[in-house]
């Protein structure tokens, strides 16, 4: 009727588009071996080869069936700003993941999936605990488009509908390339492999290594009573020591740093190669650590910490949060200014804890500090292996003081500044009256620049909405004062 105004245009629900057919062999291919390592081992010996050889083509061909039908039923698609996925037979599951949360997305491929041309998409949303939709596997070009399409609604919104893939900013289409050649944009910095290399050994894991072989060579030369099993067992003890500095070098090999419009693009492995893109308004927080053994050198390592990345995923050595694997303190500022400009490492201001609370940190008290500078607050600890945090007032989430029965007695609080779903910046043993000085500034400068911020989208919080919606009143309205 004349007058009425139209309905809200409904979101158009495209089809349903199914992963790449080799994706059950590739994602089963590890247990299919397990599978057969299994019956080889206990039943080759009683049936013989010919009939072991027939159970294993059966195996094979019941797992071929169950991961064709698995395949048949697992879809994707876009529905508004929402990413659908569809997966089960007997028991549906559908997850949608609204994009406006999306914080990272990466581009994966394992050694098999460099063999077969295919790559992984990995969506980190904050608030997750682990990887929130693996989409495994997609052809190279398909897993580049579907994440520059996904990036561009999340950074878009109120915009329903399709967003065509666009290109690089340097004219190279949405495909992925070569991981060994520089990201699309402006090259921020190229990790030399050979000193990524001697970090590593410069580590307490490696730097024991020879001490560790000498005792066990020892013990199994002057005493005859030691085993075969105990030698391997101390081996196996050993390697496992071993393991993660090799794979931080298998997963830190040829890193490449850019910075587009997009964000930051990433792009890192030997073994498994990864692209990954992150929007800038997306960083919680920046993590700059110096280990004891790098000093020598001085180098350092930053991480960047982005909400959704689970601690499984930064643990296990994918070092998906790696900004800065290894470098000196010039490269580390020219990349700290792209990701937050104006902010500089060795000229951040820095006061110490009152003297009182020496008896609280004996050793440490002296690499104790904390300073609010224009934009960001930043802590720094540790006294053999130093760090340093950054956290933009923008990105705080909350402020808690809190304060232990010894500090009590001592006059003395700890301030915590909270992001969403990334660390927690605490400025430790401050002076009573100084923390809550120091909590009131957080808050009137967290609660400002998340009011004056010019974003490309608000900073989502765990539950997927606006912080401005959620927290009205800044951050201040959650300084409990613990006591």
């Amino acid at each position: 009727m004349p007058g009425q105004p139209y309905p809200p245009p409904v979101p158009s629900e495209e089809p349903r588009q199914r992963l790449h057919p080799l994706s059950p062999m590739l994602k089963g291919s590890r247990a299919l071996v397990v599978i057969i390592a299994g019956l080889s081992w206990q039943t080759l010996g009683r049936v013989g080869f010919g009939r072991f050889a027939l159970l294993v083509v059966l195996c094979m061909l019941g797992y071929l069936v169950i991961a064709v039908v698995s395949w048949y039923n697992t879809g994707y698609h876009v529905v508004g700003r929402e990413l659908r996925i569809h997966e089960g037979l007997l028991w549906r599951r559908t997850r949608a993941i609204p994009l406006e949360r999306l914080q990272a997305v990466e581009v994966v491929r394992p050694l098999l999936a460099q063999a077969t041309g295919l790559a992984e998409l990995r969506l980190e949303v904050v608030g997750g605990s682990q990887t929130e939709a693996p989409l495994a596997y997609l052809t190279v070009a398909d897993a580049a488009a579907l994440r520059a399409r996904l990036l561009a609604l999340a950074d878009r919104a109120g915009t329903a509908g399709s967003v065509a893939p666009q290109p690089f900013p340097d004219g190279t289409p949405a495909g992925l390339p070569d991981p060994s050649a520089p990201p699309p944009g402006k090259l921020l910095h190229t990790v030399v492999n050979r000193d990524l290399l001697i970090s590593q050994l410069l580590t307490p894991q490696t730097m024991f290594l020879p001490f560790a072989l000498a005792f066990v060579v020892t013990q199994f030369a002057m005493d005859i009573t030691w085993s075969f099993i105990a030698v391997a067992s101390t081996l196996t003890a050993t390697a496992g020591v071993l393991l993660q500095p090799i794979r931080r070098v298998l997963s830190d090999w040829n890193f490449r740093l850019a910075h587009d419009e997009v964000g930051l693009r990433v792009r890192h492995g030997l073994t498994e190669t990864r692209s990954q893109t992150v929007p800038l308004h997306r960083v919680q927080a920046v993590g700059v650590t110096w280990p004891l053994l790098w000093r020598g050198k001085r180098w350092l390592r930053m991480r960047l910490h982005v909400a959704g990345y689970s601690a499984a995923e930064t643990q296990n050595g994918s070092q998906s949060d790696q900004l800065l694997p290894v470098g000196d303190l010039p490269t580390a500022n020219r990349i700290l200014d792209d990701v937050l400009p104006g902010i500089v490492i060795d000229a951040l201001p820095m006061t110490p804890p009152p003297r009182r609370a020496r008896w609280l940190n004996p050793l440490v008290l002296p690499r104790l500090g904390a300073g609010l500078a224009d934009e960001v607050f930043s802590v720094r600890s540790g006294l053999l292996t130093r760090h340093l945090l950054v956290v933009p007032y923008a990105r705080m989430q909350s402020v808690r003081v809190l304060q232990g029965p010894l500090q009590r007695l001592l006059g003395l609080a700890t301030v915590y500044a909270d992001t969403a779903g990334g660390p927690s910046a605490y400025a430790k043993d401050r002076d009573l009256a100084e923390a809550w000085w120091l909590a009131a500034q957080l808050s009137d400068r967290a609660r400002t620049a998340r009011t004056t911020a010019v974003t490309p989208a608000a900073a989502p919080t765990p539950d997927g909405g606006s912080p401005e919606a959620d927290h009205p009143a800044g951050p201040d309205s959650s300084v409990p004062g613990s006591m």
